[in-house]
């Protein structure tokens, strides 16, 4: 996945006490706080994009793993068909899942509302095999090589680690696609029109606010993120139909653990389990992929409603 630096020692007592203590080289544990960390910023990012969606649409987006497969898969396409570099597609990729997504808001979506979250679940799940499906019958399952831009090749050696540019820029454009999020919902006037329109839209309609497409455009930025994620990743992972189901499994527990809804828990707990989890392959292998599950179920037992969640 990625170089873990010389085997030079490390200079400085710090490093060399803590190496001593915990009996691991220190270009090992960095190297997974690293990987940590970049796991850490996908799961924020889609997290980012469930909270988004079920915070203000009342909607479980389980379709959210395919089309974080499709933003990667549009980039990939971009470049192959195209010649459009990753930069340009960082920006068009998006554009286009959420446009996707707005079609699916208009046409499927919008008619489960007033529903229960169970036939959004069900409804989205469906899409999901859907799409999925007809990826995997165009270019099957065995994935697609994406090439890291040239700007962000190589890497930067730190002593005690070698630092990949492109994982940094990944936490790097995550970090910040994820408080841009938080600020525009959160402090600004239209995000105010937005939680307002999903909590009473008669009221809100009465000063000439069309809150139906505020809705609608929502739910299209919200996908966006994930067609995001998916651009980021493709260099990374192989683009592949099925790169998005086992993630989607893990990106719900991390909602559910910072609270339903909850835009800033989802980016505190994304990022805080990315590195847990890193830490956890250091220290206890066997544990490293269940380890956010069981969290979840400790965080459950003691605050239902999640960390950041507000309690009924």
């Amino acid at each position: 996945m990625f170089h873990l630096g010389s085997s030079k020692p490390c200079h400085g007592l710090a490093f060399k006490t803590m190496t001593d203590i915990l009996g691991i080289p220190i270009q090992a544990l960095f190297g997974q706080l690293l990987l940590g960390l970049v796991n850490g910023s996908f799961y924020a990012v889609l997290s980012l994009g469930l909270a988004v969606i079920f915070g203000l649409l009342n909607i479980i987006n389980f379709a959210h793993g395919a089309l974080y497969m499709l933003g990667a898969f549009v980039a990939w396409m971009g470049l192959q068909y195209l010649g459009l570099n990753y930069w340009v597609m960082l920006i068009v990729a998006p554009l286009l899942v959420g446009l996707i997504g707005i079609v699916l808001e208009r046409t499927l979506i919008r008619h489960l509302y007033k529903l229960d979250h169970l036939y959004g679940l069900l409804l989205t799940f469906g899409l999901t095999l859907l799409i999925e499906g007809i990826f995997r019958s165009m270019y099957g399952v065995s994935g697609q090589p994406y090439a890291t831009p040239e700007l962000l090749r190589g890497g930067v050696n730190l002593g005690f680690m070698f630092l990949p540019i492109y994982r940094a820029w990944v936490v790097v454009a995550s970090i910040v696609v994820c408080l841009a999020t938080w600020y525009i919902i959160e402090k600004t006037r239209l995000g105010a029109l937005l939680r307002a329109g999903t909590e009473n839209p008669k009221l809100v309609e009465a000063f000439g606010v069309n809150v139906p497409l505020l809705v609608t455009l929502t739910y299209g930025f919200g996908v966006a993120l994930a067609g995001f994620a998916g651009v980021l990743a493709a260099p990374i992972l192989q683009v592949s139909p099925l790169m998005g189901s086992n993630l989607i499994i893990v990106v719900f527990a991390v909602v559910v653990i910072g609270g339903m809804g909850s835009i800033m828990g989802s980016i505190l707990t994304g990022l805080g389990l990315g590195i847990v989890e890193g830490l956890t392959k250091v220290f206890w292998p066997e544990a490293s992929n269940t380890v956010v599950f069981i969290i979840m179920v400790i965080v459950l037992l003691l605050r239902p409603a999640g960390l950041f969640g507000k309690q009924a």
